[in-house]
């Protein structure tokens, strides 16, 4: 079972201490995510470790089509596969089969589908997926679950959600078997599991309410930014968190951008990952104290400033805005690998200006006056 530690509120929101196997995760937390086993935008572990990151997101279905779990498994798990030492959290696979997999087959048992990469045949269920996250010895496995489009029909979504719990039951006793076991990589792997239901609050709470009952690790809120609106995500974070466990981790998953988590923390939400920073950070979209810049701008050709003047990262200790511009112009690899250092290192500090806040009893005033700065612009 998990160590979590509720160390101070602020409202609803928690500022948390998570310990693991792996190590301690200081809550809220910003999950970097590194989906087949690397930060796109060139960062290894090593740039990881120097921007503060805490815990490393990979995806279980990613790595089960290439190279393999049972590959990854053999050479030691994961995290010494990555020369990584510090926790992993693998999501479980389920939202890439019902986003990628065009052509696929929902049934008890799991699910029937053709990988995305060279269209061979693969069927996953709550028992497969727990075995692939065992063989990848992650520090927290997420439980396999159904990410319905939050416009189905609202029937469609009851079934989907009873499923998803008949599911978790079964993950819960797949990580329980596996843990037992004298060859498994990591005997001490948690099991998150994860609240379905919509923009149904009623279903929401519902679901809430049964997984509780579980007693697991933590817990993850799924199936939003998804194309719902904020202010419906941010309802249903409101009726859903509080029927959680405050003595547990609650996950928001695929959030998002600076605003997202500012407001999400307010509504009890401890771990978040996002695609954000390094997809605009190659891109060019950079993300400051005084809002998100595009380096590709003509306007910093000559600017000698760094990204942002308050940022200590290893970016803006360093480099100028009118060199990162000329080398997005020049197609280099380095714009990219410099904007995504730059945004992780952005959300990691922001992670720890949220902590602090929360421990001062002054969340609310911090949020507020960082999101007018972020508005402000330069």
């Amino acid at each position: 079972m998990s160590h979590y530690t509720l160390l101070a509120t602020d409202g609803l929101a928690k500022r948390g201490r998570l310990e693991t196997v792996h190590g301690t995760i200081e809550t809220p937390v910003f999950m970097n995510v590194g989906t087949a086993g690397a930060i796109k935008g060139a960062l290894s572990s090593y740039d990881l470790e120097q921007i503060g990151t805490q815990v490393w997101l990979a995806n279980t279905y990613h790595l089960h089509v290439r190279p393999g779990d049972e590959l990854v498994r053999d050479m030691g798990g994961l995290r010494k596969f990555m020369v990584w030492d510090r926790p992993v959290l693998t999501d479980s696979g389920g939202f890439q089969v019902f986003s990628l997999a065009s052509l696929r087959q929902i049934r008890e048992e799991g699910v029937r589908f053709n990988s995305h990469i060279d269209g061979h045949k693969i069927f996953m269920g709550p028992e497969e997926s727990i075995q692939i996250q065992s063989n990848l010895a992650s520090t927290i496995a997420m439980a396999f679950d159904e990410c319905p489009s939050s416009v189905a029909e609202k029937s469609y979504i009851e079934q989907s959600v009873a499923r998803t719990t008949r599911w978790l039951r079964r993950c819960k006793d797949k990580i329980t078997e596996l843990n037992a076991r004298e060859d498994t990589l990591n005997p001490q792997q948690m099991l998150f599991g994860i609240n379905q239901g919509g923009i149904y609050p009623d279903i929401r709470r519902d679901h809430a309410r049964e997984i509780t009952e579980m007693d697991l690790d933590g817990y993850a809120v799924g199936g939003l930014a998804v194309g719902e609106t904020h202010e419906e995500m941010y309802y249903i974070l409101e009726e859903t968190v509080p029927l959680l466990p405050q003595n547990k981790p609650v996950y928001l998953m695929g959030v998002g951008t600076p605003a997202n988590i500012l407001e999400s923390v307010e509504r009890g939400v401890d771990f978040f990952d996002c695609v954000y920073p390094s997809r605009n950070g190659r891109h060019g979209h950079v993300y400051t104290n005084h809002g998100k810049m595009n380096l590709l701008n003509a306007r910093y050709e000559r600017d000698e400033r760094p990204l942002d003047e308050s940022c200590d990262c290893p970016v803006c200790r360093r480099f100028s805005r009118s060199y990162i511009h000329h080398l997005f112009k020049a197609k280099e690899m380095l714009a990219m690998r410099l904007c995504v250092m730059h945004n992780l290192c952005f959300y990691n500090r922001m992670m720890e200006e949220i902590r602090a806040a929360i421990e001062a009893g002054e969340y609310r005033k911090y949020k507020a006056e960082k999101l007018a700065r972020m508005e402000a612009g330069e």
